[in-house]
């Protein structure tokens, strides 16, 4: 008789706890599975593993283990669900106070579901977050550093994780360094740039690094070495003085041009600065100082002239322009005159075998070393003006024209003004480039086509100010 009261007893135990043990045992089961993936391959680090293998992730690892991370979350949530349940069935139960056996049996059962919850936990927190470190240069078959001799490449194309294995404030599980494509075809270049001792002087190689951001090696990779200076540099002139007076001689390495000094540069009478394009531009006095001041040569045949004045586009939006970028070849004359109206213009070049960058900086104004080949490093819809010179010509391909063009109605603001200064191509393929600037679709305030005189009628000039519209948003 006491038995078959054992038996029922175990009966009705089973009957009522059976959700409790197949949970139970889901749980032992994932947990099990999870330590064999993890800990009988590798130690239960993957950290230790994202270091290693730069970030590459295995296919098949990677599916299995977003699945399994699925499969224990559910498992999660079951058993909050159960315990839940199980105070809720003790809150509601009407069992007399004095039945501890049942109040006691009910402790136990959710005491044990704690335990094996917080097992599970330990097991998730430990497993990457697939879903969130999901990046493309992670699912590669190898390391692109791997293409490199150079150890400093290797080091800096590698993938950074995080040290404390989470998301960092940009929303990122590791840090993903970056070069030009074009950096790959260029290796035996791109190896002498990055050939250096940490922590000593670098070499004096910009126009090798030129050389590459030109050719589409670009970005280029950082350094960790310190960049070369002036021997003797002197501090700059003031800002009353330094925008119309040739900076000192001093403040600039000239071992790599072939002008030795500012004078050089400026002059008339040198026959072989080093470059071609925009050979008067260092000579403050006579050619600078009246560019953008009043209004251009008038063609005789059109009764028009290509060159605007600063003041009267700025009228076409009074007060409206503060901010703007000047992509052209130049020494920062533009900006130097905006600078006089109130606006602040970045600009952009390269060292065209002469110190433009340094030329912009020592008058005070703001250089962007940058190519074309390169995004324009400004969010989208931020400035008021965009203006070129010297620079979009009828050298450019018109893909690329599209792309630079669409790039710059990216970072034009709605009711910003674009200004294309002098553009000249040949005669025949002034049709071709118009499309291209009416495919933006701007209004035009100034639109003037007129002959270039010094090339026997055989080349076009074109300028224009043309105002982004406002786009719905959808």
């Amino acid at each position: 008789m006491v038995k078959a009261n054992v038996l029922s007893k175990i009966r009705a135990f089973r009957g009522a706890n059976k959700p409790i043990y197949i949970l139970a045992g889901l749980a032992f089961l994932i947990s099990v599975a999870t330590l064999a993936k993890f800990n009988y391959i590798t130690p239960l680090s993957f950290s230790g593993r994202f270091c290693n293998n730069h970030g590459s992730f295995d296919g098949d690892n990677h599916i299995l283990g977003s699945q399994m991370r699925k499969t224990i979350e559910s498992a999660i949530f079951k058993i909050h669900q159960e315990m839940d349940d199980l105070k809720a069935l003790e809150a509601n139960s009407s069992a007399p106070p004095s039945d501890s056996s049942a109040s006691g049996s009910m402790f136990r059962h959710v005491a044990f579901l704690a335990d094996v919850l917080s097992l599970i936990q330990s097991v998730h927190m430990e497993l990457p977050s697939f879903e969130e470190m999901d990046h493309p240069l992670k699912q590669r078959n190898g390391d692109p550093g791997e293409h490199f001799m150079r150890e400093e490449i290797k080091k800096y194309i590698k993938i950074k994780p995080n040290r404390l294995g989470k998301q960092n404030f940009m929303g990122a599980n590791g840090t993903f360094t970056s070069i030009g494509h074009a950096c790959f075809a260029m290796k035996k270049d791109l190896e002498e740039y990055m050939d250096y001792d940490v922590g000593e002087i670098c070499n004096d190689d910009w126009r090798l690094a030129q050389k590459l951001m030109v050719h589409g090696c670009d970005p280029l990779p950082r350094r960790r070495c310190f960049s070369r200076g002036p021997q003797l540099y002197y501090k700059p002139f003031p800002i009353n003085e330094s925008l119309w007076k040739l900076p000192d001689n001093r403040n600039v390495r000239w071992g790599q041009y072939k002008c030795k000094n500012f004078t050089c540069l400026a002059s008339n009478t040198t026959a072989r600065k080093g470059f071609f394009k925009c050979t008067d531009c260092f000579n403050l006095t006579h050619h600078e100082l009246p560019r953008w001041v009043n209004r251009g040569e008038i063609d005789p045949e059109t009764n028009q002239t290509a060159d605007f004045s600063i003041q009267e586009v700025l009228e076409i939006k009074p007060g409206e322009i503060r901010i703007g970028l000047d992509f052209s070849v130049g020494t920062g004359t533009f900006a130097a005159r905006m600078r006089e109206s109130n606006v602040t213009i970045v600009t952009a070049t390269i060292n065209l075998g002469a110190p433009f960058n340094e030329m912009i900086s020592l008058r005070g104004l703001v250089p962007l070393y940058l190519t074309v080949n390169q995004r324009l490093p400004f969010f989208d819809s931020t400035l008021d003006m965009i203006h070129t010179t010297r620079f979009l010509d009828g050298w450019i391909d018109l893909i690329l024209l599209d792309f630079v063009l669409f790039d710059w109605d990216r970072v034009l603001r709605p009711g910003g003004l674009l200004w294309i200064d002098g553009f000249f191509c040949l005669k025949e393929d002034l049709g071709d480039y118009m499309e291209a600037f009416k495919a933006l679709r701007y209004r035009r305030h100034k639109w003037v086509v007129v002959p270039k005189r010094d090339k026997d009628d055989k080349e076009i000039f074109f300028s224009a100010v043309l105002e982004k519209p406002p786009r719905p948003f959808r």
